[in-house]
C-alpha cells in the first residue's frame, strides 16, 4: 500500500489538473488592480469627480480676479402722434465695463472653500482607490479559497471512494461487515454533494472577479507554498491608531468639512461689512434720425472710472441669523470629525488584533495539519490490523482534508486582512500590491 503522502500529492496533483488549466495564462493581483483601475465604474466615478473640483476651485478662484462684460444695444423711438415732418430716432449702442475686487471677505473665504474642496475631492479619491484595492484582493483570494475548497473536496471525495472499495474487497472475503460498506457509501455520497455545491461557489467566485476587472475566466495565481506571511508592522494597535487619526481619508475629509464650516461663518459675518470694487466703463452711441424735414445724426462717448463701495446697513435680520444658523453648522462638523475620529480608531484596532489573531491561526492549523496527517496514518494502520473500524478512517481523512481547507481560507483572509487594516488606518496604497504579490505563484 502506498504512503499516506505520496498518495495524497497524486489526488491534489490530479484535481490541480481538473481545476487549473495551466499557470502560464494565469494573472497576478497585480494584473488584475491594474485592469480592474481602468474597469471599475465606482473608482473611475471618483476619478471624473477629483478631475471635476478642479475646475470648481479654478472656479473659485475667479472670484478674486477682475472681470470684463461688452454690451451692445438696438433701439427705435417715436413720438405718437408725431409732430410735423417728425420722423422715427434710431439709436445703437456699444460699450465695455470692468469690476475688480479690492475688498470683499466674502469672496476671500469663498475662494478658500473652493481650494478646500479639492482636499476633499482627493480624500474621496484616496478612499476609492483603497476600496478598490481591497475589493480585488477579497474577490482574487476568494477564488482561491473556493478552488481549494473544490480541490480538497474531490481529494476527500477520491479517498473516500477508495476506502468504499477496500471496504466491499474487505465484506466479500468475509473480514468486514456490511456496516463499514454503508458507512462509505454514505460519506462518498456526502463528498459527491458538497463536490456539486464546492463546483457552484467556484463559479460564483470566478463571475464576481471576471466583473470586477473586466475579464472572462480570469485564473488567479495561487500561493507559493511553503509561505512565510508577513509580520504585522508596527507591532502596537495604538501606533496604527495614531497614523489612522492623520492619514484616513474619512478624518481627512472631515476635518475638511471643519474647515469649510468655518470659512461658511466667514462669510456669513463679512456680510456685515462693506465690500470695495475698482470699475471701468466706456460707451458709445450712434443716434440717427430726422426732424421737420432737417436731418440730425450724432455719435456720443462715455467714459468713466472709479471705485464703488456697498456697505449693507440692514438686511431685515437675515445676516444675524445666517451668522447663527453657521454657528451650529460648526458644531455639527466638530462632532462629525470626532465621531469619524473614532470610527477609524474602532476599526483600525479591529483589524489589527484580526490579524494577528488570524496570524496566530495559522500556526495553529499548520499543526493540526501535520498532526492530522500522522493521525490519519495512525488510524488506516490500525484499521489494517484491526483494532479500527472503517468509520475511524472515514472521519480521520474528513479531519484531514477539512484542516487543509481551513488553513488556506486563513491565509488567504490573514493577507486581505492585512490590506484591510492599512486600509482602516488610512494607510493603504497600490504598492502595498507588491507585497502579497511576491507570494503568489511565479
Amino acid at each position: 500500500m502506498r504512503s499516506i503522502p505520496s498518495r495524497r500529492l497524486s489526488r491534489l496533483a490530479v484535481a490541480l489538473a481538473v481545476a487549473l488549466p495551466g499557470l502560464a495564462g494565469a494573472q497576478s493581483l497585480q494584473e488584475l488592480y491594474d485592469a480592474a483601475r481602468a474597469f471599475d465604474a465606482l473608482y473611475l466615478a471618483a476619478k471624473a469627480n477629483a478631475a471635476s473640483a478642479e475646475y470648481r476651485a479654478a472656479q473659485g478662484e475667479a472670484l478674486g480676479r477682475p472681470s470684463l462684460a461688452a454690451t451692445a444695444g438696438a433701439s427705435t423711438s417715436q413720438t405718437d402722434p408725431p409732430p410735423t415732418g417728425a420722423k422715427a430716432t434710431n439709436t445703437i449702442s456699444a460699450g465695455l465695463s470692468g469690476r475688480y475686487p479690492l475688498f470683499n471677505r466674502s469672496n476671500e473665504a469663498a475662494i478658500e472653500q473652493a481650494r478646500k474642496g479639492l482636499v476633499s475631492a482627493q480624500a474621496d479619491l484616496d478612499a476609492a482607490e483603497q476600496d478598490l484595492i481591497v475589493r480585488v484582493a477579497q474577490a482574487y483570494f476568494d477564488v482561491l479559497a473556493a478552488r481549494d475548497t473544490l480541490e480538497t473536496t474531490r481529494a476527500k471525495k477520491a479517498a473516500t471512494a477508495e476506502q468504499l472499495a477496500s471496504a466491499k474487497r474487505n465484506f466479500e472475503v468475509g473480514t468486514a461487515t456490511i456496516t463499514d460498506t454503508r458507512e462509505a457509501q454514505a460519506r462518498f455520497d456526502l463528498d459527491t454533494a458538497n463536490e456539486i455545491a464546492a463546483e457552484n461557489d467556484l463559479r460564483t467566485k470566478r463571475i464576481t472577479l471576471d466583473t470586477l476587472v473586466g475579464r472572462t475566466n480570469v485564473e488567479p495565481k495561487p500561493l507559493l507554498l511553503p509561505v512565510a506571511l508577513p509580520a504585522t508592522r508596527p507591532a502596537s494597535a495604538e501606533e496604527w491608531v495614531t497614523v489612522a487619526d492623520q492619514a484616513h481619508p474619512t478624518v481627512r475629509k472631515a476635518r475638511v468639512a471643519l474647515d469649510v464650516a468655518l470659512l461658511e461663518t466667514t462669510k456669513a459675518r463679512a456680510a456685515e461689512r462693506p465690500t470695495v470694487d475698482a470699475v471701468a466703463s466706456i460707451g458709445a452711441a450712434d443716434n440717427r434720425g430726422s426732424a421737420i424735414g432737417a436731418a440730425s445724426r450724432g455719435v456720443t462717448t462715455t467714459a468713466s472710472i472709479g471705485v464703488q463701495m456697498n456697505w449693507p446697513l440692514y438686511t431685515g435680520g437675515a445676516t444675524q441669523n445666517r451668522i447663527k444658523e453657521t454657528l451650529s453648522l460648526e458644531e455639527k462638523s466638530r462632532q462629525d470629525l470626532e465621531a469619524a475620529r473614532r470610527a477609524v480608531a474602532q476599526g483600525t484596532r479591529s483589524f489589527f488584533f484580526g490579524v494577528q489573531s488570524g496570524q496566530a491561526q495559522v500556526k495553529a492549523l499548520e499543526a493540526a495539519e501535520s498532526s492530522s496527517k500522522l493521525a490519519l496514518e495512525a488510524t488506516q494502520l490500525g484499521y489494517k490490523v484491526g483494532v479500527r473500524v472503517n468509520l475511524d478512517v472515514l472521519n480521520a481523512q474528513s479531519q484531514l482534508y477539512s484542516t487543509q481547507r481551513d488553513l488556506a481560507k486563513a491565509r488567504y483572509d490573514v493577507l486581505v486582512n492585512g490590506l484591510k487594516l492599512r486600509q482602516a488606518s488610512g494607510q493603504l496604497a497600490p504598492t502595498d500590491i507588491d507585497a502579497v504579490n511576491r507570494l503568489l505563484a511565479k
